[in-house]
């Protein structure tokens, strides 16, 4: 498929082991910084797959909201497919892609729900057109036109009017904890720099950095 082949000039510097932080959430938040110096749109932005019961895997794009030394948080409904799937089997992998400086980080691990007290801070954070459109939207599920989610709009906002929105029992945090990180370093020629950490003892707390092939 000739029109679709990209000739990516891959002339970002060399990422060498000593290069890393020994801690691949250090590393991130370092390459976050990166990102977003950068001017890069959306450098939160993120490919999550996930896959239910029946191993049918799907993926979507959602937005970081938070990352430390426990892992990475996004939010969303409950009942949206990707939430189902997670209850479903609680293991997600994501992938960040700053095309801009040629880099890659992508994580592999275990999923839980974030603290109902952590999920109504951040919800209060959110303009209130997005507060309405939790309440209004049950993500996922079939619409039988625009209309319908419109009025389900305007009877949020009739039924919540100035009063402050709590958040919807139905929507809230997901924290995604890392038993894998890989970054990637675009490199000429397809020689890229890759390195993978994994855990490392029996107290999971240590990381093993390995190089591997482009």
């Amino acid at each position: 498929m000739e029109g679709m082949r990209s000739q990516g000039s891959h002339e970002h510097r060399e990422l060498r082991r000593a290069d890393l932080d020994p801690d691949p959430i250090s590393q991130f938040l370092r390459w976050f910084e990166d990102a977003e110096a950068a001017g890069i749109a959306l450098p939160n932005a993120m490919a999550l797959a996930t896959t239910g019961a029946d191993g049918q895997p799907s993926v979507r794009y959602v937005l970081l909201r938070d990352a430390d030394e426990r892992g990475f948080v996004f939010y969303t409904n409950h009942g949206s497919r990707k939430g189902r799937q997670l209850d479903e089997n609680p293991r997600a992998a994501i992938v960040f892609l700053w095309k801009e400086i040629d880099r890659q980080v992508s994580v592999t691990g275990g999923v839980r729900r974030v603290e109902d007290d952590e999920s109504d801070a951040y919800f209060a954070t959110r303009p209130r057109e997005a507060q309405i459109g939790a309440w209004a939207s049950p993500q996922s599920s079939v619409l039988s036109d625009r209309r319908e989610l419109e009025e389900r709009v305007g009877d949020v906002s009739a039924r919540f009017r100035d009063a402050p929105i709590p958040r919807p029992p139905h929507w809230g945090g997901y924290r995604l904890t890392p038993d894998a990180v890989e970054f990637w370093q675009g490199r000429p020629f397809r020689l890229h720099d890759r390195f993978l950490y994994t855990r490392d003892g029996d107290d999971r707390t240590g990381w093993r950095v390995e190089r591997l092939s482009p």
